[in-house]
């Protein structure tokens, strides 16, 4: 599946990246991998968003961090990977 990511998720790799924060880094990289295989189903609370975000799932990265999300086809493209929605 190909991976697309937005500006402001790019922006939020980068800051995980500089952050040194391992868990967070190592946590994205486990959604993404699951996300992959099973898109609705699996790790991190897979949640349908409502409203403005009608179309985009998002799962916990931790407490307060999301990611945003969204499968079309064999495409995956993510928006966010920090904060909530």
């Amino acid at each position: 599946m190909e991976i697309a990511f937005d500006e402001i998720a790019l922006q939020d790799l980068e800051f995980w990246k500089k952050s040194g924060n391992l868990a967070v880094q190592k946590k994205i990289q486990s959604l993404i991998i699951a996300i992959q295989q099973s898109p609705y189903t699996g790790i991190g609370k897979p949640e349908a968003l409502k409203h403005a975000l009608s179309g985009k799932w998002s799962r916990r990265i931790s407490n307060e961090h999301r990611i945003i999300y969204r499968v079309a086809e064999d495409k995956l493209f993510i928006y966010s990977l920090r904060g909530h929605y």
